[in-house]
């Protein structure tokens, strides 16, 4: 089974998102709808038909979206399946939030590493060849 497949999100806090996503945009190119951030769309690389995408969004800092991680960040990782991934590292012992959501672009679970600090894994929706 696969694991982390890629990056699915670089996620951070800021004083002042407004002030800081402007400074992404004007220094580095980055531009972000302030309310959702950017989606970087890429292809992968063994199959060049599908499509992904990397999240990257900045939160203001009284954000609970983290907690109950103490860190001014969140990695989003890629994974392919989500259920089977989660019952291999409840067997390894790693701490997992219970929540779970669904949304039309995926599933996510949250799990937290050594230091505390939450990882949220997504399991990308799958295309029909309808989409």
């Amino acid at each position: 089974m696969k694991r982390v497949t890629g990056i699915g999100g670089v996620f951070f806090k800021s004083d002042d998102p407004k002030r800081l996503y402007a400074w992404y945009e004007k220094h580095l190119g980055i531009k972000a709808d302030p309310n959702s951030g950017v989606s970087f769309n890429w292809r992968e690389s063994g199959d060049p038909s599908q499509e992904g995408t990397t999240a990257w969004a900045v939160f203001p800092r009284e954000t609970k979206y983290f907690d109950p991680s103490r860190a001014s960040f969140m990695l989003n990782y890629r994974v392919e399946n989500l259920d089977q991934l989660l019952a291999a590292l409840r067997e390894e012992g790693v701490k997992i939030d219970p929540k779970r959501e669904e949304a039309a672009y995926g599933r996510f679970a949250w799990i937290y590493d050594l230091d505390g600090n939450k990882i949220e894994l997504w399991e990308p929706a799958r295309k029909t060849s309808g989409d």
